[in-house]
């Protein structure tokens, strides 16, 4: 990876808080990839989450396994046509801005309502604190919670090693950089609107 593009420690971290689901990437064993977006939470040096047990990409992970799991950010395209250099000497092709992070470690599957109580508890704890009239999995009847559980099997990630990438237009002058994001804010909309502010964040760093 260029060294331009490697999240810091505190960056990552950082976009891990902000990005509450991730895609889990294990490899069956007859070797096809199985991939699934989940919500997870990453704690320490695990990534926990759960997976509908209807989902057999649970069943085809074998005990410590390597996983990988994806954390993505906005992405979008950017057009040569923005840079500065274009008039210059046109020396420029179409590229994709994005920011990434992927951590890699053993997967071990946890069939326990236990277990997945406290995953699903947590989860819901994260998206609901903010909210004026919070839900609680103890709203529920807990015969009810009971059921669902069943439903559903608890995944953990032991972490092994962590990337992040940012890749946000670091390799091109400043003027190429300011006519990208101009161009992305003039034609674009949500995603890139976001990396455009990324960018600029970056540049003004």
């Amino acid at each position: 990876m260029p060294t331009a593009n490697a999240m810091a420690d505190p960056d990552v971290a950082a976009f891990l808080a902000a990005h509450p689901a991730a895609r889990l990437v294990t490899v069956g064993p007859d070797g096809r990839p199985d991939s699934t977006l989940l919500p997870v939470i990453v704690d320490g040096n695990r990534v926990v989450g759960h997976l509908a047990r209807a989902n057999d990409h649970w069943a085809r992970i074998a005990p410590g396994s390597p996983g990988l799991v994806v954390v993505g950010g906005a992405d979008a395209y950017v057009s040569p046509g923005w840079y500065a250099t274009k008039a210059e000497h046109g020396r420029v092709v179409p590229t994709w801005n994005y920011t990434e992070v992927q951590l890699r470690g053993a997967v071990t599957v946890h069939d326990d309502p236990d277990w997945v109580l406290d995953v699903v508890t947590r989860l819901t704890e994260r998206h609901e604190s903010g909210r004026e009239l919070p839900w609680s999995v103890t709203d529920a009847p807990p015969k009810y919670v009971r059921g669902r559980l069943r439903a559903i099997v608890g995944i953990e990630v032991v972490v092994e090693s962590v990337e992040g990438k940012a890749k946000l237009s670091q390799n091109r002058s400043d003027a190429d950089r300011e006519g990208a994001i101009a161009g992305m804010r003039a034609e674009g909309a949500g995603a890139a609107l976001v990396v455009a502010d990324e960018m600029e964040r970056v540049l003004r760093g």
